[in-house]
């Protein structure tokens, strides 16, 4: 019997590998006899159900859910996957499934308390879902599906990309060109890591085609990585020199940071993401002794070593 074709929303990267455009993208990697691991699963019900009427009218099954990371916006179509499929397995890094589990850690960690109901939107607060933390990164078996996982570490605490043969998806590693426009401030837990993961990356042999989290699929990974390296040393770079015009607290060295980019925040969870990512270039600088920290009149400040 000739197998399915992939339905007409899915697009496929190589034999039994495919994606689902959207805000976040999803992808779709075929297992034996019908099965199919869903690499992560959008914001909300909406992309969720998408996928399930493209994974389904492909003449597939999901047999696991792998989310590369903890942000909401990859794992909030979890839950309506798994209420079609209660029995459904869903893995992710370990510090990542603890946050899957118990989502009010997310912006907790931003927020640094019990968030207020504006950080409990959706971008910020996805459904729990009983995520398993993965093993170390190598050659796994999820859902009878074989992925090799890459350590790519610093957007997010942990995060994994997915490799399937030529096809790499590099999750939120890298991302493509119109959303590094879009978003200035790229969100990072860790710059420093953030670089070092995107540079690998840019390494690896073998890679036809590489698709970023937030993006279009492209041949040209080497050009991509260079593109997601240049725009992570300019936030390095805008910070530092916010610092020249005198010592300053996180909050004021991100309104100088927006200024220099022309970045507008208006709400509280633009807020907290671009201070979370200001907070993650100081701390690159001052591993690096370009800025020092010190506590003046009550206040956490930041300056020029």
């Amino acid at each position: 019997m000739t197998p399915p074709l992939p339905h007409p929303a899915l697009v496929t990267l190589a034999p039994g590998v495919h994606f689902l455009p959207g805000a976040v993208n999803s992808v779709v990697v075929e297992g034996s006899r019908g099965g199919a691991l869903l690499v992560d699963t959008g914001l909300e019900d909406s992309h969720a159900r998408k996928l399930l009427r493209a994974v389904e009218g492909a003449g597939l099954t999901p047999t696991a859910i792998l989310n590369t990371h903890s942000h909401a916006d990859h794992h909030g179509g979890n839950a309506l996957i798994l209420k079609r499929f209660p029995g459904l397995e869903v893995h992710a890094p370990p510090l990542e499934a603890a946050v899957i589990n118990h989502p009010v850690l997310e912006p907790l960690s931003l927020f640094g308390a019990l968030p207020p109901r504006e950080l409990r939107t959706k971008f910020l607060l996805a459904p729990a879902s009983p995520a398993r933390p993965l093993p170390a990164t190598s050659p796994v078996r999820l859902g009878g599906v074989e992925v090799e996982l890459l350590d790519v570490s610093g957007h997010a605490v942990q995060m994994y990309a997915v490799r399937c043969g030529d096809v790499l998806y590099a999750a939120d590693a890298l991302f493509g060109p119109d959303a590094l426009q879009k978003h200035p401030l790229t969100f990072c837990a860790a710059s420093r890591p953030q670089k070092e993961a995107a540079a690998r990356l840019g390494t690896l042999p073998g890679v036809r085609v590489v698709l970023p989290g937030h993006g279009d699929p492209t041949e040209d990974l080497a050009g991509l990585v260079a593109a997601n390296l240049a725009a992570y040393e300019r936030t390095t770079q805008v910070v530092r020199e916010a610092l020249q015009a005198g010592p300053a607290t996180v909050d004021e060295v991100l309104a100088r940071v927006c200024d220099a980019l022309g970045v507008q925040m208006t709400n509280a969870g633009a807020v907290v993401l671009n201070r979370a990512v200001v907070s993650a270039h100081l701390t690159e600088l001052l591993d690096a002794g370009a800025v020092v920290m010190d506590v003046a009149g009550g206040r956490l400040v930041f300056g020029p070593a």
